[in-house]
């Protein structure tokens, strides 16, 4: 949540700048103030700090407070973020699965149907000319793409993914109009896939990124497919961003097919049967 203030700073009013670098200052107090004290600290009007809650995304100040308070407690670092040291493993369970639910929920009631339709349109486009569809990711991103690749090899589509950043800048460097390229980040701000992303869209293929909204590479791509949640990406292991990266390719992939249409289910039906000697009865 503070990374996603920091990242909204610069594109809001100066007095709302204000009130984000008081939170940024000390984000333990802002979360326990009455919003009088706030303003006072803040030199703005009480309006001003609730604009500020409403421009970066929250329901208004009392929202703002809650998700602060919740963001800014410990948890188990580079664990995951809603669980505590004293837990149980019935409450590892619980923790994990609620709060994966809850932002696949929080997710499909926020994206952007525009951009998905955008997204999908550009790969269906790019797998009729037969053109290159190719996927970036770094690290855990790394294994994602990977997933994207596997997911869109099965449809026929000529795709590779890469997690190499020398490997990324060869082959963006390769690409070219009509071409497209999947680049998924946790953090958005990984050199070799911002390096990568600006070498594909120069040469002129179609660049979706997949990352959290704010970032440097959320606006360094043709089509951003926003992937936003609360986990520190230095901080803690990107658990459910992942899954939700996980979740946006199925979606892409899903929808890609049902573009493709009703030729593709043979080629499904004789890569099944190809596959049943690979297993016991």
């Amino acid at each position: 949540m503070l990374d996603r203030i920091k990242a909204s700073l610069p594109s809001l009013a100066p007095a709302e700048q204000r009130v984000g670098k008081l939170v940024l200052s000390d984000p333990r107090a802002f979360a326990n103030l009455p919003v009088s004290e706030l303003a006072d600290r803040a030199h703005v009007s009480k309006p001003t700090v609730v604009r500020f809650c409403r421009s970066i995304g929250y329901d208004g100040l009392s929202d703002f407070k809650l998700k602060l308070a919740g963001s800014v407690s410990e948890g188990v670092p580079f664990i995951h973020r809603s669980v505590d040291v004293d837990d149980k493993t019935s409450d590892v369970l619980v923790k994990v699965i609620d709060n994966t639910v809850a932002a696949f929920l929080k997710y499909r009631n926020d994206a952007s149907t525009f951009a998905i339709e955008k997204a999908v349109e550009a790969l269906a486009a790019t797998y009729k000319t037969g053109r290159r569809i190719e996927f970036y990711g770094v690290g855990n991103s790394g294994i994602v793409a990977q997933d994207a690749q596997h997911k869109f090899f099965r449809l026929g589509v000529n795709t590779i993914a890469y997690s190499d950043g020398h490997m990324q800048v060869m082959s963006a460097s390769l690409l070219g109009p009509g071409d497209c390229v999947v680049v998924i980040s946790n953090s958005g701000r990984t050199r070799d896939l911002m390096d990568a992303c600006d070498i594909a869209r120069k040469n002129g293929a179609t660049t979706i990124v997949m990352t959290a909204t704010g970032s440097p590479l959320a606006s360094a791509g043709n089509i951003h497919l926003a992937a936003d949640h609360p986990e520190g990406y230095d901080r803690y292991s990107p658990m459910v961003s992942r899954l939700l990266h996980l979740v946006i390719i199925d979606v892409l992939a899903t929808a890609v097919a049902l573009r493709i249409g009703p030729r593709l289910q043979p080629l499904l039906r004789e890569m099944k049967n190809n596959l049943r000697n690979k297993r016991y009865a």
